[in-house]
């Protein structure tokens, strides 16, 4: 089984558990070629329909009340994987993704309704600004007139300073939460 790692840092792990992420970008890698969809799918790291771990560190996992393995509690706090989820078992994540669809498009292409899946909220009851969370800092949120605005600090705080504005080529995943 695969994983898949979405940012703490601006809440959209938490995102994607409670339901309001749905969709991601992820950048195109150089190698992989556009000319025929076919060859450019057998590259992509995740194919539509294959169930996908979501990625959360051991020790994020205990303090959410995850009942482990029991070897798993002798090996947590020594194991690289305990406060850094890149090195956790896919096989060991209590949560998943269903892949729905897969596309390939130009990161400003992005429409405001896909904006709206990728973690940007609003408020029901203020319709004027757009919010993106995060876990650092004085303020939880942060607030943009548009949609497009949210989404261009989302996405050069996720990967990198002037990502928006090279508007590369990205993988566009919409998934479903299993579990």
């Amino acid at each position: 089984m695969k994983k898949i790692m979405f940012s703490d840092k601006y809440c959209l792990t938490q995102a994607v558990l409670n339901g309001t992420k749905t969709m991601t970008r992820r950048l195109l890698k150089d190698n992989v070629s556009l000319g025929n969809w076919e060859e450019t799918q057998k590259h992509l790291p995740y194919k539509v329909g294959e169930i996908v771990a979501i990625a959360q560190s051991y020790h994020t996992l205990n303090k959410s009340g995850y009942t482990a393995p029991e070897w798993l509690d002798h090996v947590c706090e020594s194991s690289a994987g305990y406060e850094n989820k890149m090195f956790v078992r896919a096989d060991l994540m209590p949560h998943h993704i269903r892949i729905t669809d897969v596309k390939v498009e130009r990161l400003q292409d992005i429409s405001d309704e896909d904006i709206l899946r990728e973690g940007v909220w609003q408020f029901y009851d203020n319709k004027k600004l757009f919010y993106v969370s995060k876990n650092i800092g004085y303020a939880p949120d942060v607030a943009f007139p548009s949609a497009r605005e949210a989404f261009w600090y989302l996405i050069d705080k996720v990967s990198g300073r002037g990502t928006w504005e090279s508007n590369p080529w990205v993988v566009v995943y919409s998934f479903e939460l299993v579990d």
